[in-house]
């Protein structure tokens, strides 16, 4: 359909992918959680006051290893696992439903594809947030992965202890709204502005190229800009400093508790890990795709000239 982003092949590609890079990823985004351990160990995000936190990305790699094994780094996979298919889908079908409404608004397209990403953030934050939950509580286990109580099992005493609102299964949702709005406002306005901007290539290896680096660009720079939401996230749904005294409830409050006991640059922790899953920071993978990429041209040629 014209003027749509995905085609009905293109998003299923884009899900299948996605569930492949959550497999990717997930050591990294371990370590950037700033919820992911008990009162052993923190992860990079704790606060400078907590005995337990990590003192580097290599230190929090380091230890996982060495106290759980590789399987350590793969704790709490399965909720993002299960919540990548409708996420995506919300993600992507609500950004165009929103777009079609601002299409009444005389907007700049600049300016309706941003605002068309934070309803789409927004949205898909209300989705993701119980899977989040879920997932931060188990790697703030530090027992063994064969240990550890199933997702289903932790999901259920989350229920159980705080219900389903905002002590419980939604616990955190305002720093994931901010977390999810501000970072899809941020890469759909810049990625659709620049890419309108940056003349289109013929060779289709360029254009390849053109679109995977202003990607790279757009989620880098989002990252960037919403990471203190997502300090803030890890703060709320983690472990708290003292057991049994909640010390971050709110969002806004988080930020400014964080801000005060541990300067500016504490609400940036954990940027480096996010930046090696989101952006160009990840050169291993995007050496790798770039291979796969130049691997499988001769391929599709072949099949285009055969058929």
């Amino acid at each position: 359909k014209q003027g749509c982003i995905f085609t009905e092949g293109s998003l299923q590609s884009v899900v299948i992918a996605q569930h492949q890079e959550t497999f990717i990823q997930a050591p990294a985004a371990l370590v950037l959680l700033g919820s992911c351990r008990s009162s052993s160990g923190f992860q990079i995000q704790r606060g400078k006051t907590d005995p337990t936190s990590y003192k580097s990305l290599g230190d929090c790699f380091r230890t996982i290893f060495q106290r759980e094994g590789l399987l350590g780094f793969y704790k709490g996979i399965l909720p993002p696992v299960l919540a990548e298919t409708p996420k995506r889908a919300v993600k992507f079908f609500t950004f165009e439903q929103y777009k079609k409404l601002l299409g009444y608004v005389s907007l700049p397209p600049g300016l309706a594809f941003a605002v068309a990403g934070l309803g789409s953030g927004l949205t898909e934050a209300v989705v993701v947030n119980p899977f989040e939950v879920v997932k931060v509580t188990l790697q703030s286990n530090q027992s063994a992965f064969t240990e550890q109580p199933s997702s289903f099992v932790q999901a259920q005493q989350i229920i159980k202890t705080g219900g389903l609102g905002f002590q419980g299964l939604n616990k955190g949702l305002t720093a994931t709204l901010g977390r999810h709005g501000v970072f899809n406002m941020v890469y759909f306005g810049f990625y659709f502005n620049v890419k309108n901007i940056l003349p289109v290539n013929k060779d289709p290896n360029l254009e390849f190229l053109r679109k995977f680096g202003i990607g790279l660009v757009s989620g880098t720079i989002a990252s960037i800009i919403n990471i203190p939401f997502d300090v803030a996230k890890s703060r709320i749904q983690g472990p708290q400093p003292v057991p049994g005294e909640i010390k971050y409830r709110t969002c806004f409050k988080t930020m400014a508790t964080v801000y005060k006991e541990e300067g500016f640059l504490a609400l940036y922790k954990g940027l480096l890990p996010k930046i090696m899953r989101l952006g160009p920071g990840n050169f291993p993978s995007v050496i790798s795709i770039l291979l796969l990429f130049l691997l499988s041209l001769p391929i599709f040629q072949f099949l285009e000239k055969m058929y």
